[in-house]
Parts: C-alpha cells; structure tokens; sequence
C-alpha cells in the first residue's frame, strides 16, 4: 500500500498541525483512555494533524460559528488516524456489533486521509456542549439519522438536537459532510474522490 509515514506527516507540506490553528481546541481521544476502547491507540504517534485543505476549512467553520455564537469553540476529537491505527482499532472490534462503526480497513478511513474531523463544540466556559450522547457512544442515540423518532421518545431533548445542529451547520457550511451514525464525525469533500486521490497515512 502506498502512502505516506505518519512520523513523515510533520514535514509535508500538504498537511498542517491543529495546534497552528488559532481559536479551535484539541482534545485527541485516542491518545488517551478515554473512547469507545477504553485505551491509548495511538502508540506515541503524534496524530494532532490535518490535510492543509481540511485544516482550512475547519478555520472556515470556527470563523462562522464564532461569528453567530460569541465565545463558542471547535474541539477536535479526533483528526489524522493512521492506516496502522485503523488496523489496530479495526482488530479489537472484529466480530462485534460496534465494528459497523469502523471502515474497513482495506477501504480505509477517511480519517486516514487526513480528511475527516470528530468534534464537538465548547461553550464559553470552555465546557462541552450537550450532544445528548458522549463522543464514541455507540449507540442509537448517537445516529442523526434516528433524531427524530428519539426527540418523540423523549431520549432526545431540543436543546441537545439544536447543539448538534449548530456544529452540523458550522461544518457543513465549510464543505464538510456528517455521516448516519455517529453526530461527531465529518468528513471533507467527496469521499470517493479522497480514496482514489489522495495518499493514505500509513
């Protein structure tokens, strides 16, 4: 498979790293304990990295959302995620219910690409906004495409389904696209296009 190292991203110039863009926050949950399993993933790689085009459009979005939300903030959950950490995460969760919610890695990840974000928004106080469901929670309650039928339920409240909707606007408003399944996660551009065009991250 051809690509690129991830200990090479930091010399390239297409990529760019999070922490150079000023007004949005970094919180990689995979470099830490806290997601879906439950442990460090990403081996002491430094992961903190975008494709220049995403990075530039997630500047796009903090700008809009800044704009109509005074003191509101991006925070990246998640970013660049190497073909080798794909493979790693994708292995752990083999023959489970919750592997439906990692590309395969054959396909490959969009996030391996250094084209897709998982993120959140943080009130002024620098807290999370509620989202109704934790990032990684692998659940119903996660899926946009049941927030509808929750909100009748009552596992879903307004205000939760208007915080997804201000970070769903910020960042579709930039060019990036959400998924079905999880409210954190986008991607930039046609993915199709990003698999056939773009190097992974190995």
């Amino acid at each position: 498979m051809k690509g690129i190292a991830c200990e090479d991203v930091a010399g390239h110039a297409d990529f760019v790293s999070l922490h150079a863009l000023p007004g949005i926050a970094v919180d990689l949950r995979y470099a830490t304990r806290d997601n879906f399993v439950g442990k460090a993933v990403y081996g002491g790689l430094d992961c903190a990295w975008l494709r220049r085009e995403a990075g530039e459009a997630l500047l796009k979005a903090a700008d809009w959302l800044a704009q109509r939300q005074g003191g509101w903030q991006l925070c990246v959950l998640d970013a660049l995620r190497p073909q080798r950490v794909q493979e790693a995460l994708y292995a752990e969760l083999e023959g489970t219910p919750l592997v439906r919610y990692l590309a395969h890695p054959e396909r490959g990840s969009i996030h391996s690409f250094g084209m897709a974000v998982d993120i959140t928004l943080l009130d002024a106080s620098g807290c999370e906004l509620d989202m109704g469901a934790a990032f990684d929670e692998m659940d119903p309650i996660s899926h946009p495409e049941f927030e509808a039928e929750l909100l009748a339920q009552g596992r879903l409240q307004a205000h939760q389904l208007v915080n997804r909707g201000w970070l769903r606007a910020a960042l579709r408003q930039a060019g990036f696209h959400g998924i079905s399944t999880e409210w954190w996660h986008f991607d930039l551009g046609d993915r199709d296009a990003v698999r056939r065009d773009l190097p992974r991250v190995l």
